[in-house]
C-alpha cells in the first residue's frame, strides 16, 4: 500500500507563490500516476493536476492552467506542485493522490491512496 504525505502549505498573499511536496513510500513510485486535488470550505474535493508515471504527460484543471505546474522526481519518490499567481479562490486543503492502475482521472473514486492534506491560504 502506497502512503503519501503532503507538505509545503501555508499563508501567502494574492499573486504570490508556493510549492507543495508529496513524499511517497511503500510502493514503486515510478509506476504510479500521481495527482493533486483540493477542497475548499463547503465545497467538494476537485481535481487540480495529474502527471503520468513517465513524468512527461501532465493534465490540469482549467482553473489552474498556466499558473500551476505539476512535476515529479522518481529518484526521490516525490511529487511537486508549483503554484504561482495565487488567488484567494485557490484557498483550500490540497491533497496528494496516487493511482497504480490506469491513467489520470478527475474521479476521486479511481485514486487508490490519499494523503492527509496541507492547507493553502491565499489572502487578498
Amino acid at each position: 500500500q502506497v502512503q503519501v504525505v503532503e507538505s509545503g502549505g501555508g499563508l501567502v498573499q494574492a499573486g504570490g507563490s508556493l510549492r507543495l511536496s508529496c513524499a511517497a513510500s511503500g510502493g514503486t513510485f515510478s509506476s504510479l500516476t500521481m495527482g493533486w486535488f483540493r477542497q475548499a470550505p463547503g465545497k467538494d474535493r476537485e481535481f487540480v493536476a495529474a502527471i503520468h508515471r513517465n513524468g512527461v504527460s501532465t493534465y490540469y484543471a482549467d482553473s489552474v492552467k498556466g499558473r500551476f505546474t505539476i512535476s515529479r522526481d522518481n529518484a526521490k519518490n516525490t511529487l511537486y506542485l508549483q503554484m504561482s499567481s495565487l488567488k484567494p479562490e485557490d484557498t483550500a486543503v490540497y491533497y496528494c493522490a496516487a493511482r497504480w492502475r490506469g491513467g489520470w482521472s478527475t474521479n476521486l473514486n479511481e485514486w487508490d491512496s490519499w494523503g492527509q492534506g496541507t492547507q493553502v491560504t491565499v489572502s487578498s
